[in-house]
């Protein structure tokens, strides 16, 4: 007989160009899955020269095959969640982390299908926004304006720029905390 996992399972989204290591979506996929959580870290297609519609084609079906019930978003990850759940808005979730999104629009070319984004929504019954004071992407008061909307708790990091490896952010035990309690 086959032993049934209990813990949550935990879907991890990175943004644009990927999280490998040594960002901490990598250190979190790893300490996850060394502990015995089903946790899934997929590489979304073009994730170079990421496209709106084949990144959300991508996330349905691997929510409809994975069926996690926590989701861990960095950067873009944002956008396509908040993409998602603009066509998704019955769906709920038990927890969401949004960590770094970028503000609303952006001149990137490379990445300008996802903005600007929709009304941003968590699906989760519980999720946390996590923002720094120096991301160049995303201003505090940005930040602050995308709280409200969500509705969700926010924490804010002082000078932890985008919150990723650049920033030395590689190994971040906040972040398995709050996704495994």
């Amino acid at each position: 007989m086959q032993e049934v996992s209990l813990k949550p399972k935990i879907l991890i989204l990175h943004g644009w160009g990927g999280s490998d290591f040594p960002h901490w979506q990598s250190w979190l996929a790893s300490e996850l899955a060394k502990a015995g959580y089903p946790v899934y870290f997929p590489q979304l297609p073009f994730m170079h020269t990421p496209r709106k519609k084949a990144w959300l084609e991508s996330l349905e079906q691997i929510i409809e095959s994975f069926k996690p019930n926590r989701i861990v978003c960095h950067s873009l990850g944002n956008m396509l969640w908040f993409w998602y759940a603009k066509k998704y808005p019955d769906k709920l979730f038990e927890k969401v982390l949004l960590v770094a999104p970028p503000a609303r629009s952006t001149n990137i070319k490379a990445i300008d299908t996802f903005f600007p984004y929709p009304k941003a929504a968590t699906l989760a019954h519980n999720a946390l926004f996590v923002a720094s004071t120096n991301d160049k992407y995303m201003s505090v008061d940005e930040a602050k304006q995308l709280q409200k909307e969500l509705g969700c708790e926010m924490k804010i990091i002082e000078n932890a720029g985008h919150l990723n490896s650049d920033a030395g952010y590689g190994a971040w035990p906040f972040a398995y905390e709050w996704i495994t309690a």
